[in-house]
């Protein structure tokens, strides 16, 4: 009996195997002229000039603040900050479609672990504002690089205070 299940199974798997795909056309390409040598290629955008260093962020980040700042060891959004967290919401509520990355950020203070938490706790409570104010959840992603990537690189209590944040960005 166990025989013929194998030999059904393998019969069924060849059969199956010998069926032809279906062929799916390449897209036409498209031939976009730079030049007269079509010699548009380059590495301008590397020189440092912000082109090709990551992301596009879309208009948005031009017009509305996009960091909010932290007290020292504290995911409390300040009350300066919560307008700014309601001009984010009312867009991302007049586009349904569009979403927004929150990263959360620390000062070089406490553990590597610790921050990374407290990075976390910043942005799910930026996140929570938004969401209090009627942004649907699957429009919103969080992510913590705790003091991994300072704003600032000094000791300075000024320079604390600045990677003490939440960036909001929309990728596109």
């Amino acid at each position: 009996m166990s025989y013929l299940k194998i030999f059904s199974v393998l019969l069924l798997s060849a059969l199956l195997a010998a069926c032809p795909k279906p062929v799916v056309p390449d897209p036409e390409p498209t031939d976009v002229t730079y030049g007269a040598d079509n010699s548009g290629a380059g590495t301008s955008g590397a020189s440092g000039s912000g082109l090709g260093d990551g992301e596009f962020f879309g208009e948005a980040e031009e017009t509305l603040g996009t960091v909010i700042y932290f007290d020292f060891d504290s995911s409390e959004v300040r009350a300066q900050d919560q307008d700014i967290v309601a001009a984010h919401a009312i867009r991302l509520n007049e586009d349904s479609f569009a979403s927004v990355r929150l990263e959360g950020h620390a000062d070089e203070r406490g553990s590597r672990e610790y921050n990374i938490g407290l990075g976390e706790r910043r942005a799910q409570a930026v996140r929570q504002l938004l969401m209090i104010q009627g942004v649907n959840a699957s429009q919103i992603q969080t992510v913590s690089f705790g003091e991994e990537r300072p704003d600032a690189m000094g000791s300075t209590e000024s320079d604390y205070a600045r990677n003490r944040r939440v960036e909001i960005k929309y990728p596109r």
